[in-house]
């Protein structure tokens, strides 16, 4: 079974963040993905779609910091869907994006965001010119 999201969008709100118990934190904020396309009349639409986005622990204080309203995101997770009794007795249901990864996109320099190393591959050997000459090849 696969539960999988990816979602680039822009951030309808500054992320609000709660501080919980042992200390973990949780972050929750909107996003929305838009899509535009011409109808049958040649006319131009875009249709927007609004995904409530929650991020714990190290990603929720990292969006504390970073994410702002309308800042462009690169979010990937899993859904999850709740259930809760309103005020009426009436059941409601939401489902939201639990996001494993975040991404800030746009021009670096545009915003503070903090700085991303490039993660070197475990499975590559770092030669170094000694090394490189004593290949047989």
């Amino acid at each position: 079974m696969v539960n999988k999201v990816i979602l680039v969008g822009n951030t309808g709100q500054d992320p609000e963040v709660r501080h919980l118990e042992g200390g973990v934190s949780v972050a929750n904020f909107n996003l929305a993905t838009s899509e535009t396309y011409k109808d049958k009349n040649g006319e131009k639409v875009t249709q927007t779609e609004w995904h409530r986005i929650v991020l714990w622990r190290g990603l929720a204080e990292i969006a504390e910091k970073f994410v702002k309203k309308g800042q462009l995101l690169y979010i990937e997770g899993r859904l999850r869907t709740r259930s809760w009794d309103d005020k009426e007795g009436v059941k409601r249901y939401t489902t939201e994006v639990f996001a494993d990864v975040m991404r800030m996109l746009g021009k670096r320099g545009e915003e503070d965001y903090p700085s991303e190393e490039p993660a070197k591959k475990q499975d590559e050997p770092d030669l170094s010119k000694e090394e490189q000459d004593d290949l047989p090849f």
